[in-house]
């Protein structure tokens, strides 16, 4: 019997059910992943709060999108995969699952070298902080200043902009400063007293700013020290879209454009060879079983952990 999480009314965690069913079988075009590992994402705790809109309950809804797994079966119609095949899942809700069926367009094989949990923590991420730095332009010579570095986005996007040549700023608690050393950035402490440390750390000034924070404080540190066309958000959409900045997803009401849906969808496979060779890294907080999938939404909505919480079936 196959296992999966859904939920039937917003609310706070305990409104998370786990339930159990036949496994699922592929319609034409499709398949069936065995799920390894699914990533925990603030997307999840949202829309499971009412916080992000969604459409009415017409039955129970699945929770998450981002997991990986083994193809155990294949619809009519399905070519360049097959069963046996490892795979990581992208775009598919309903990943807090034992099994899932899948559209092939959103697999990418798995390499060997990455194990699940690592895969399954990949999806959002990764393919926002990717599309953020390439919309922003980071660029050999950009002094980039990150507000909330610590977070699973905030430090894909470090090791994106470090690769393109671009010296990063990154604030986060101290807890975590060592961390964001490791990848290669400068940390600098939010809270009272943050310009001033801005300018410490970057007595040339910056040329570009990402927030991953979505702290008013964040806002005004990036108008005081960032040219208008070169802040962008990825959490306080609305509030930056009004300003004229740029913002993606965290409630704008611009879609993407195709070119960067198009850097969303390159992402993974991008950054899969470079996980499997060192290049880049990934942090994994907790790890928890299917079962507490509630209590891995409390650990999410605290904050209490860095990195990517993972559930495994």
């Amino acid at each position: 019997m196959a296992r999966y999480v859904t939920y039937s009314r917003t609310g706070g965690p305990e409104v998370l059910e786990l339930h159990e069913g036949p496994d699922p079988t592929p319609g034409d075009g499709h398949v069936v992943v065995e799920i390894r590992a699914a990533g925990v994402n603030p997307i999840d705790t949202k829309l499971r709060a009412g916080i992000r809109p969604s459409p009415p309950f017409t039955e129970p809804r699945r929770v998450g999108f981002d997991g990986s797994g083994v193809i155990v079966a294949v619809g009519d119609g399905v070519g360049g995969c097959g069963v046996g095949d490892e795979v990581v899942v992208q775009n598919t809700q309903g990943t807090y699952a034992t099994h899932v069926v899948a559209d092939p367009a959103n697999l990418t094989v798995k390499p060997e070298g990455v194990d699940f949990e690592t895969a399954a923590a990949l999806g959002v991420p990764v393919s926002t902080a990717y599309q953020a730095v390439k919309s922003l332009e980071v660029e050999a010579g950009d002094r980039l200043l990150l507000h909330g570095g610590s977070g699973s986005v905030g430090q894909a996007a470090i090791q994106f902009a470090v690769s393109r040549g671009a010296t990063v700023v990154a604030t986060a608690g101290e807890r975590n400063h060592d961390r964001l050393r490791e990848l290669g950035a400068t940390p600098v402490t939010y809270g009272d007293g943050l310009l001033e440390r801005l300018r410490e750390a970057s007595p040339e000034g910056y040329t570009v700013s990402l927030d991953c924070a979505g702290t008013q404080e964040a806002l005004e540190a990036s108008l005081e020290l960032v040219d208008r066309a070169r802040i962008g958000t990825i959490v306080q959409g609305a509030q930056y879209h009004d300003l004229g900045l740029q913002a993606w997803s965290g409630g704008s009401p611009e879609p993407l454009t195709p070119e960067q849906q198009a850097w969303r969808e390159e992402a993974v496979p991008a950054v899969l060879p470079l996980i499997a060779s060192g290049e880049f890294q990934v942090e994994i907080g907790r790890v928890l079983p299917l079962e507490e999938a509630a209590a891995a939404h409390r650990i999410s909505e605290s904050h209490a952990v860095r990195g990517k919480i993972v559930l495994v079936p």
